[in-house]
């Protein structure tokens, strides 16, 4: 027996369906528990259904050719996957790649049933409402990409970890959508700089507003 007081907890918006659509979607939820790191979907695969994470997280990427990889954003629980739903709504195959970060549990809604509660004010007005704020946060991320010197992305993202930041190069690297020897050189230029202290899988932030200095652009340095 599936205890659904989680995902009910989780995602309000269940509660807010008429009894028949709250009937369906629970009598027809797929339950999934997968290890951390595993490969939810991939470019090209047809989508199975419509995910709600109730523990853990999952992590959206475009992945080039070459192996490097775009991270778009994070799929935490009480929140969904707007590629599951634009690929739902369009039938067309997944156009991105989604790895689980920690063992994770979730609901897959399947696609008729997505369909059908979609006549159902409240969870279209869920499914839209994070569409807006996914976008959001997309074109934030275009705008950084499209505007921001690699340093400048670096330094934000490790004052936004704490003064102690657990990690490695390489995921650094992959959080920005660029490769592990770039990002290693521009560390070791911080830590030369007295901006930070580097040490196996750990770096210590030693001059926060240095740091900023770099992040907001005002470090004199051309674009």
């Amino acid at each position: 027996m599936i205890d659904t007081e989680p995902l009910l907890h989780t995602y309000p918006v269940i509660g807010e369906l008429s009894d028949a659509g709250r009937k369906r979607l629970l009598a027809c939820a797929r339950w999934m528990d997968v290890p951390a790191d595993t490969l939810l979907f991939d470019d090209r695969q047809s989508c199975e259904g419509f995910p709600f994470v109730v523990q853990g997280s999952v992590r959206v990427a475009k992945c080039a050719p070459n192996g490097r990889e775009l991270p778009l954003y994070r799929v935490s629980p009480g929140e969904t996957c707007i590629i599951s739903s634009s690929c739902l709504l369009g039938n067309e195959d997944y156009n991105a790649r989604g790895i689980t970060e920690s063992d994770t549990r979730l609901m897959l809604l399947p696609k008729p049933v997505f369909d059908e509660l979609l006549a159902e004010p409240a969870f279209r007005r869920f499914v839209f409402n994070l569409f807006a704020e996914r976008i959001a946060d997309l074109m934030q991320l275009i705008e950084e990409v499209a505007f921001h010197r690699l340093d400048q992305r670096l330094a934000a993202l490790l004052l936004g970890k704490g003064r102690i930041v657990h990690t490695t190069h390489q995921h650094l690297a992959d959080e920005l959508g660029s490769v592990r020897e770039f990002v290693s050189r521009l560390l070791k230029g911080f830590s030369a700089q007295g901006l930070v202290r580097l040490s196996r899988e750990q770096i210590e932030i030693l001059d926060p507003p240095g740091l900023r200095r770099i992040a907001s652009g005002s470090d004199g340095r051309a674009g």
